[in-house]
């Protein structure tokens, strides 16, 4: 009896946390959540990400299933008081683990989940990333689900009426296969990790010359909104932080490798004071400087 007694209890403590979280109304028919611009711990639990709902009709698309099986699930109870109706396509914009460790909730559910072909050459690891930094009580239940349908290229398809066009990259621009989401009908994109605000990017597994190519040409769009992977920014303009600072970046590092400058002088003379403001800074703007000039030096 006792053994049956302390078992309900650590059950019950592994599905008690709740995530603070709130839809943000972007513009009609689409709600986000916003994360803190942060990095996962055992504080935020992985909310340090957005996550999105479209209203199809008569059913949502979710655009990034967020850092956990209860976080999704969570996400999906507040989006039921707004409107009730089920979630019937996930779609994941690249492969970092804390856009899309939500799928295992919407695949109980029988949603369809989309992404770009680098989840289908994809192994399920020992340990995810998100897993050995948040708590066991919010990663509860949370498994690596992948995409079922894989997109290459650019792709149409038509869910439930609306019209979407994916983008997936085969050049590494933030991550080895980004992919973005345009929805003409409500003059939105999608952008993923490709577009980051409040906070520095990150460039440990992209290519900044890429990346910059990609960012212009979102730019170039008939948008009235560019959703981010992290920050608040939701405008046409929300490129511009990501943008300027990899442009500036960049610019900086080539100047000094003309120069003669080596790595190590450049990694400690790269200092950018108009961001030092943005968050991880100082966690993430030396080791991207690093990157940024191993693949400038292989470039040239």
């Amino acid at each position: 009896m006792k053994s049956l007694f302390l078992s309900a209890i650590v059950f019950h403590s592994l599905f008690s946390f709740t995530y603070d979280i709130k839809p943000v109304k972007v513009a009609e028919g689409i709600h986000c959540y916003f994360g803190a611009p942060e990095v996962m711990d055992r504080v935020n639990n992985g909310n340090m990400v957005n996550s999105c709902f479209v209203d199809l009709g008569s059913s949502y698309l979710v655009i990034d299933s967020g850092p956990t099986y209860l976080y999704a699930k969570q996400a999906t109870a507040e989006m039921q008081k707004i409107k009730k109706q089920k979630v019937s396509y996930v779609i994941n914009t690249h492969i970092h683990d804390d856009h899309w460790l939500g799928n295992g909730y919407y695949q109980e559910s029988g949603a369809e989940i989309i992404g770009p072909k680098i989840f289908a050459n994809t192994t399920k690891s020992k340990e995810t990333r998100m897993q050995k930094r948040i708590s066991k009580e919010a990663y509860a239940k949370t498994e690596e689900v992948f995409p079922s349908k894989i997109v290459e290229g650019q792709k149409q398809l038509e869910l439930e009426g609306v019209n979407i066009i994916f983008k997936a990259y085969d050049k590494k621009a933030h991550s080895e296969n980004d992919m973005t989401v345009f929805i003409p009908s409500k003059r939105v994109v999608f952008a993923g990790d490709l577009v980051f605000n409040e906070r520095i990017p990150s460039l440990r597994s992209g290519d900044i010359n890429h990346w910059i190519k990609v960012l212009e040409s979102i730019n170039a769009m008939d948008v009235d909104f560019v959703i981010g992977g992290h920050g608040h920014a939701v405008s046409k303009d929300s490129t511009k932080a990501t943008l300027e600072y990899l442009t500036t970046l960049k610019a900086l590092i080539l100047k000094q490798m003309e120069e003669g400058a080596d790595i190590a002088d450049v990694v400690k003379n790269s200092d950018l004071p108009a961001f030092q403001s943005y968050k991880l800074y100082d966690m993430m703007h030396r080791q991207n400087v690093e990157a940024a000039y191993r693949m400038l030096e292989w470039a040239e």
